[in-house]
């Protein structure tokens, strides 16, 4: 099928590209480059530069007729969805609402919204939390993803096809460890610049990280299945922030303590998704244990 992959340049986006070129599909990554990386997008994808925002985007979707659109494009700072929450509903809800309008007009039959399972769910009263765990958002950043899978499934009741992917924490090869950038990214590129990671707090806090071929992976049985509403896509596994810096330090080769500093304001203190239902409607489940998936990341960044 020919599947449009807006955010195709950025981290999850290429190597969801990849993985569907892999599976036969023919690719167009759509892109603004405001953070993806033209270089990113793999070899036989397509790549559409624009913001999804754009009123321009329908015709350009009516001359592709996809067969199916996987929307990752997104502003995913929670900490500048919190400075600038017009911003950020302006790219995560607005941006959606486009990209749902332009995949009907353009007769696509499958729509996947990438959300985020730390972000909607908030503080959880289970762990891992399942997908009928209370949505209470934290962040404008959640709220914003929380409103994308309402609309999504609004477009569902009125005939696409439509579903939600709430992502743990994704990792892995190809992050940028500067901007955007996720804790393990982070700390891997300090640890093999020669400069020192910092934890924010006592590193108690944890973490559900999935390795991101396991979230493309996700993306790409997504296209093909019947399943509808929301499903985790996480590893349903807790890993605290000073675990997760003692196995990179063992993987980095950094021999020194790990420094700790001031308390994030308004950090979440534990999550973790359960990925079950994503088993039984997707035929998916992790991998790719912690352990390795962190020894791939820091062979890529040592690569670098």
């Amino acid at each position: 099928m020919r599947v449009v992959i807006t955010g195709g340049a950025g981290f999850i986006g290429a190597h969801s590209c990849q993985a569907l070129l892999e599976a036969g599909h023919a690719v167009t990554a759509v892109d603004d480059l405001s953070h993806g990386k033209r270089e990113a997008v793999p070899r036989g994808a397509d790549l559409l530069v624009m913001d999804v925002r754009s009123p321009e985007l329908a015709a350009e979707l009516l001359r592709l007729r996809p067969d199916a659109v996987v929307h990752l494009a997104a502003q995913m700072d929670v900490r500048r969805s919190v400075a600038d929450p017009m911003h950020d509903a302006s790219v995560n809800v607005l941006g959606t609402v486009n990209v749902l309008a332009a995949a009907r007009r353009a007769g696509a039959q499958r729509f996947v919204f990438a959300s985020s399972g730390g972000a909607v769910y908030g503080e959880q009263d289970v762990f891992p939390a399942p997908e009928e765990h209370a949505r209470r958002p934290a962040s404008p950043y959640g709220v914003s993803k929380l409103c994308g899978e309402e609309y999504a499934e609004l477009a569902r009741r009125e005939g696409l096809r439509t579903m939600s992917l709430r992502y743990a924490n994704v990792y892995g090869p190809g992050q940028d460890p500067l901007g955007e950038a996720g804790v393990v990214a982070i700390f891997l590129h300090r640890m093999l610049q020669g400069g020192d990671p910092v934890i924010n707090g006592d590193g108690g806090q944890t973490r559900d990280f999935v390795y991101v071929e396991e979230v493309a992976r996700a993306n790409l049985l997504a296209l093909t299945s019947e399943a509808r509403g929301a499903l985790n896509v996480g590893t349903g596994v807790e890993t605290s922030v000073n675990e997760l810096a003692r196995i990179l330090a063992n993987a980095a080769g950094y021999r020194k303590p790990v420094a700790h500093g001031p308390a994030a304001p308004g950090e979440q203190r534990r999550s973790s998704v359960d990925p079950r239902a994503a088993r039984a409607q997707l035929g998916w489940e992790p991998r790719v244990a912690l352990g390795e998936g962190l020894r791939r990341t820091a062979d890529w960044f040592r690569s670098r």
